[in-house]
């Protein structure tokens, strides 16, 4: 009987990682597959329970959360064999966007990744890479990653109201950054409200920030919002779900192998996670996961 080990965030989604792995579970078994059935107390030991599993030969690590748990997964998965299935349950869901999988249907969801791992149906695709770590989707280092920054020591409220607060308060004292860009070994020096480096289109739930990024190109997609009004910027912020924002005039896009990013005092955050302070090298690296589908 071939073995997947299921790696589950049951805060995922408030709850809905929980809800999804009820779901997913029974389908999955059902489909004839042997489960291994995972749930880390923490971040660290999510990790280990699933390099525990990788390392044991399991033929997929299926995840039941959102793009954070992905995040997790992919230190794992980088550069292996072993193939990515996702079971759809945070609260953005932008990997699962990217693969086309059904997003508030996790039963449906986990079928696409028992048919894939019977099928033996994997496809790899390109992940940014800093140091020894990974993300998929998108590395934030402006005013969006000061947001995330400022909701993180924030304790209340919950939810999508905690970065909406912190969004109004940053923007009270928020000031063009100074950047320096060494982009495929050109430099330029600059102001800009935000930097953003993608191995994908979006992030934080659909935000086209780095609109065209492909997944099997083998670049990154660079983008700058040069220095705009408080009022502009926030007019413009729904134009990043239609990805519009793109023919903004304050918009500038680049494709690069490897870009170093610089800035005073900003801690950047890739695929909704912290990922470390500026200054940050990051480089294309294709065909480095294999994911289910």
């Amino acid at each position: 009987m071939r073995e997947v080990a299921l790696l589950t965030n049951p805060t995922a989604g408030r709850g809905r990682g929980a809800r999804a792995r009820a779901a997913a579970l029974p389908r999955l078994r059902a489909a004839g597959l042997s489960v291994r059935d995972l749930q880390g107390r923490d971040a660290a030991e999510a990790a280990d329970l699933a390099a525990e599993a990788v390392a044991a030969g399991v033929e997929a690590l299926v995840v039941v959360g959102g793009d954070g748990l992905v995040h997790l997964a992919t230190q794992v998965l980088a550069g292996t064999r072993t193939p990515l299935g996702l079971v759809p349950a945070g609260t953005g869901n932008d990997v699962a966007r990217y693969l086309d999988l059904p997003r508030r249907d996790p039963a449906q969801a986990a079928d696409r990744v028992a048919a894939a791992v019977l099928g033996g149906l994997s496809h790899p695709v390109d992940l940014a890479r800093s140091g020894s770590r990974w993300f998929v989707t998108v590395l934030c280092a402006g005013f969006d990653a000061v947001v995330n920054e400022r909701a993180n020591t924030m304790t209340w409220p919950r939810g999508q109201m905690r970065y909406n607060l912190a969004t109004v308060s940053e923007l009270r004292t928020f000031t063009p950054l100074p950047y320096v860009l060494e982009l495929d070994g050109t430099t330029v020096e600059l102001e800009a409200m935000m930097v953003s480096v993608g191995n994908g289109p979006s992030f934080g739930g659909g935000l086209r920030i780095t609109e065209g990024a492909l997944l099997d190109d083998g670049l990154l997609d660079v983008v700058v919002i040069r220095p705009m009004s408080k009022p502009a910027l926030v007019r413009t912020y729904p134009r990043l779900f239609s990805g519009t924002v793109a023919s903004h005039p304050a918009y500038e896009h680049h494709r690069v192998r490897r870009v170093r990013v610089s800035a005073p005092g900003i801690v950047a955050y890739a695929d909704g996670e912290r990922f470390g302070a500026l200054p940050l090298e990051i480089e294309a690296v294709p065909a480095a996961l294999h994911v289910l589908g």
